[in-house]
């Protein structure tokens, strides 16, 4: 079993058309490219762990100028499961890209009816056992009898149980005789590729409508097949399946009513849907007890006649993909998490909390017991804060959003909070005011901090806050892996990586060995303590610019004003302490101070409900001409025989922004990207973007940075490392 989870999502549906008798090459054909490598493929069925894979026939052979059927034949794994052309709330379609003979033309996949998988609160569709995707192939009338016809075709499947989803890749080959005259069944496969077209859904003529009103998604049919149905009461259970997804919420239970002329089932609208609105049809399956059919609901009234007969359920029976817990993996994905915490604290991510470690370290490391002290709590203020937004994250992704590892720092308002909160430590260490150190012990005691180990705990969560939404070696894997497994087994792999990241602290803060080796305090402390106080700016005002970058100039100029105001509030605050030192009344300053803090409230508040920009609202920039990133501009460069090179990243990643500094903005970087053709796109995920983050989990990851490179001729692409250097580059172009 391969260690790394993956879980996958295509932001596009393939079409499905039946003609009657058998399926007809659709107009819109899917990717074929010529058959000249098919000799290279073994014939036969490929096997991976979890799923067996061939290409089989419905007939023995195909005559000239005929639709033949071909499937491919899936033997999926005790516990493992592969999608429908719509997944539901996670994963991804199984995808076939042909290479045929001159003439020789694949239509779309007739896929199955699916059956419903649940995973905690998530629904997916999808098959498991034996399952056979159908696909018409239209074949020349130049073939001569006699001969053969190379089908190659390359599938991608994805292999999904409860713990863990897999990427599986084959190229399959079929050689298909040509003669003449009508052929009969393949004595192996044509009976079950037979029935699976016979059961497959297919358009019967029915008349549907979509009402969406008060939040509630109502979807009615009459005619075809479902009069006489209704009309005899013969139905007692139906169920749509959504061609794409966003339209309902997957999870959600369907409810229905029959009427004398057909059906309305009551459905509760997805997030695309709520969002956006009912602006055009919804297509999909409508599933019965007595047949599946293909609709289009057009927007408009409940059609008359579809309600007030008998009720109908919408529950189906689904088997579980899988229940039986895999603790290898999740004792893998627990170590992988605990190596990536630790590599986390090398990243460029966590920079603007260092200040902070180091004036805890300083302050406490001549008192061993409250350096211990600050140890623990700083751990525990990790795991905490780890466990808060993973909780978030896991019930967010739940509920069908489509977040990732880092999601705070999509939000304005967050953003706006935290530069404010690093401006406030920074004037703290510049002796602006004090927090739990009276005025007289400013100097050669402690570095000024939130009184006892609260100190510690506030910066064991603000580290987690702002420095785990970039991404480590080691971490990718166990947060793909997290986020596919049983909440209990999720957590205890978010609370790894924060003992990862709160390990090295700790380690220190027990070693009485090396706090010896600390200066004893003195002068030196209150000169570091200035010193310190630059990188919390410096994290402001990366703040205040990736705040900008989501806002535009009307939040940035509310987000200064509201720093200004908050800095002249904590001075009053200082000035306030100051008078007190001396026995003196400090109401005046105390009273405006708290107004002034007050008014930045309310500015920040203001800033962070500013309008969010569009991602075209920002202009892409840099040192190399780039695109922004869609499935469709690969799909386009690889077409062309271009390589495409990928840079998913965030203005508030630094990882990002130093790799695109060191490796992607060199003008022998450019250079090698001209002389390859390649084409460079950049998906910006500074703000939320849901086709990013299901393009993220397609990978394997939650978080940015991902660097992806697509070969020229078609193919999965080649994922690069976390941290880029000038020559991985060049070198992974030359190897295109």
């Amino acid at each position: 079993m391969r260690p790394t989870a993956f879980l996958y999502a295509l932001l596009f549906c393939l079409g499905l058309s039946v003609l009657p008798g058998v399926p007809s090459v659709a107009e819109a054909q899917p990717v074929s490219r010529p058959a000249e490598a098919a000799a290279a493929v073994p014939h036969g069925p490929r096997r991976a762990d979890n799923i067996e894979a061939e290409l089989v026939p419905l007939s023995r052979w195909a005559a000239p100028g005929s639709t033949v059927v071909v499937a491919v034949h899936q033997t999926i794994a005790p516990g493992w499961h592969t999608y429908w052309r719509n997944p539901g709330d996670s994963g991804g379609p199984t995808t076939l890209d042909w290479r045929l003979p001159a003439g020789v033309k694949a239509g779309e996949i007739v896929w199955p009816l699916p059956t419903r998988q649940r995973l905690m609160s998530l629904v997916n569709y999808g098959y498991s056992g034996d399952v056979y995707l159908p696909v018409p192939i239209e074949v020349p009338a130049s073939a001569r009898p006699g001969t053969t016809l190379p089908l190659t075709v390359d599938a991608l499947f994805l292999v999904c149980s409860d713990q863990m989803c897999v990427p599986v890749q084959m190229s399959l080959r079929l050689d298909l005789p040509i003669r003449e005259g009508a052929p009969p069944l393949d004595p192996d496969h044509g009976a079950a590729i037979q029935a699976v077209l016979e059961a497959a859904p297919r358009p019967a003529g029915l008349d549907a409508r979509a009402t969406l009103q008060n939040g509630v998604l109502t979807l009615s049919a009459t005619g075809g097949p479902l009069a006489d149905l209704t009309a005899g009461a013969g139905l007692s259970r139906a169920y749509f399946y959504p061609f794409e997804g966003g339209i309902i919420d997957h999870a959600a239970p369907q409810s229905g009513q029959s009427g004398p002329n057909g059906l309305s089932l009551t459905l509760t609208p997805g997030g695309d849907l709520t969002a956006k609105g009912l602006n055009g049809p919804i297509s999909g399956v409508l599933a019965t007890d007595a047949g599946a059919w293909e609709i289009t609901a057009q927007p408009g009234p409940v059609l008359a006649g579809t309600t007030g007969g008998k009720a109908l359920s919408g529950e189906v029976e689904a088997p579980s993909a899988g229940t039986q817990l895999n603790l290898g993996l999740i004792l893998q994905s627990a170590l992988f998490a605990l190596i990536g915490g630790l590599i986390l604290n090398l990243m460029p991510c966590v920079f603007p909390i260092l200040a902070m470690k180091a004036a805890a370290l300083a302050a406490s490391a001549h008192q061993p017991r409250e350096a211990r002290r600050d140890g623990l709590l700083f751990l525990a203020g990790v795991l905490a804060t780890f466990l808060v937004l993973a909780g978030v994250l896991l019930t967010l992704r739940a509920g069908g959003e489509a977040v990732g590892w880092g999601f705070q720092l999509q939000s304005p308002a967050v953003i706006a909070g935290l530069a404010l909160l690093m401006l406030a430590v920074g004037l703290n260490l510049s002796g602006v005011f004090h927090v739990g150190a009276g005025l007289q012990g400013a100097g050669a005691g402690p570095l000024s901090r939130l009184p006892g180990g609260a100190g510690a705990f506030f910066t064991g969560i603000l580290a987690v806050v702002v420095a785990a939404p970039c991404t480590a070696p080691f971490m990718a894997a166990a947060l793909g892996a997290a986020l596919l497994m049983p909440w209990p087994a999720a957590l205890l792999i978010f609370l790894m990586l924060g003992l990862g990241l709160g390990l090295p602290y700790l380690a220190v803060s027990l070693s009485p060995g090396l706090l010896r080796r600390l200066p004893r305090p003195g002068p030196w402390m209150d000169r570091l303590k200035g010193l310190l106080a630059f990188p919390m700016y410096g994290a402001a005002l990366w703040l205040v610019w990736v705040f900008s970058r989501q806002t535009g100039a009307e939040g940035l100029a509310l987000l200064m004003a509201a720093a200004l105001t908050t800095a002249f509030a904590l001075w009053l605050f200082g000035l306030t302490q100051a008078q007190r030192a001396l026995g003196r009344s400090a109401r005046l300053s105390g009273g405006s101070s708290l107004i002034a803090l007050g008014a930045a409230l309310v500015l920040a508040v203001i800033a962070g409900r500013a309008p969010v920009l569009g991602a075209a609202s920002v202009a892409e920039s840099g040192p190399m001409a780039s695109a922004p990133w869609s499935a469709e501009s690969v799909r386009a460069a690889q077409a062309e025989g271009r390589p495409v090179l990928v840079n998913f990243t965030a203005d508030w990643c630094v990882t990002c922004k130093i790799n695109e500094r060191a490796a992607l903005s060199s003008p022998r970087v450019a250079e090698a990207l001209k002389a390859t053709n390649a084409v460079y796109l950049v998906g910006d995920w500074t703000r939320r973007d849901d086709a990013i983050t299901r393009e993220l989990e397609r990978h394997g990851r939650s978080g940015v940075p991902l660097y992806l490179l697509y070969p020229a001729n078609g193919g999965e692409p080649r994922i690069l490392p976390q941290l880029l250097t000038e020559g991985v580059v060049i070198e992974a172009l030359k190897g295109t």
